[in-house]
């Protein structure tokens, strides 16, 4: 069982309307799949999930979108810190933010693991192995995984664990569907190994993406690997409140 975080921000930050009007025009524009899930969710539970949605995709987008800078990971760990300690910066989704993780003692741990998978992004880092790949899928996926089952009111450490597992499997099945576009744009995250045994040269593979039967195996295994972490999420599933259910399956 999770416990109430004491890092939660003390006294009253209370978002506007406004703000939380913004945090769902920014989700609707960058986060179609979610956003079209998220209406199976009861109001109060959705009306915090795209708070929390919105700084998850403002932080990715400063280390990974158009204009991001060398300073983005500090200045996203600051905006992070702020939150906690009742303060936020003068945005939407950092005020609105404050008001969700002390309104659902969200533990900092758990965004701060997100920020550190962008770190590790934004360094160019890649990966060895599939434990590595997993190591990063967790910070940047199966945290927020955590946040939502906190958001909707489900603690048990079993519940957690599980939709860690289903962040994960949505992680990689988008590291699979997006291989050809990461790599053009310089960034390779299939296990290094998997590739050599599939003989592709990572190297090679990234001076010149293309498409084969060996690069299509290495996918077949990823999504392979996906499928196992989807069934193991299932259970998880049928602890959330009922109401909650179907936008979670929906997402998966």
């Amino acid at each position: 069982m999770l416990p109430s975080s004491p890092d939660a921000p003390l006294g009253g930050c209370t978002a506007r309307p406004a703000d939380h009007a913004a945090c769902r025009a920014a989700i609707r524009a960058g986060s179609r799949s979610f956003y079209a899930a998220s209406w199976l969710l009861p109001r109060a539970v959705r009306r915090d999930a795209y708070g929390l949605y919105a700084f998850c995709r403002l932080s990715d987008d400063a280390v990974d979108g158009a204009g991001a800078q060398a300073d983005a990971v500090p200045r996203l760990r600051a905006r992070l810190a702020a939150v906690y300690a009742g303060r936020p910066a003068d945005a939407p989704a950092d005020r609105a933010l404050a008001e969700i993780v002390a309104r659902h003692a969200i533990p900092q741990a758990l965004p701060a693991a997100l920020l550190e998978g962008l770190a590790w992004d934004a360094a160019g880092r890649r990966h060895p192995d599939l434990s590595s790949l997993v190591a990063y899928v967790a910070r940047v996926a199966g945290s927020v995984g955590a946040m939502m089952t906190l958001v909707m009111g489900e603690r048990s450490g079993e519940a957690l664990a599980r939709a860690c597992d289903l962040g994960i499997a949505m992680q990689l099945t988008n590291v699979a569907r997006d291989v050809g576009e990461d790599a053009r744009a310089g960034r390779l995250y299939l296990p290094e190994s998997w590739l050599r045994d599939a003989g592709i040269d990572p190297d090679a593979f990234l001076a010149r993406p293309e498409q084969s039967p060996a690069l299509a195996a290495v996918v077949a295994r990823l999504l392979a690997a996906a499928d196992l972490l989807y069934a193991r999420a299932d259970s998880g599933i049928a602890q959330l409140p009922a109401a909650c259910r179907p936008a979670v399956r929906a997402a998966g």
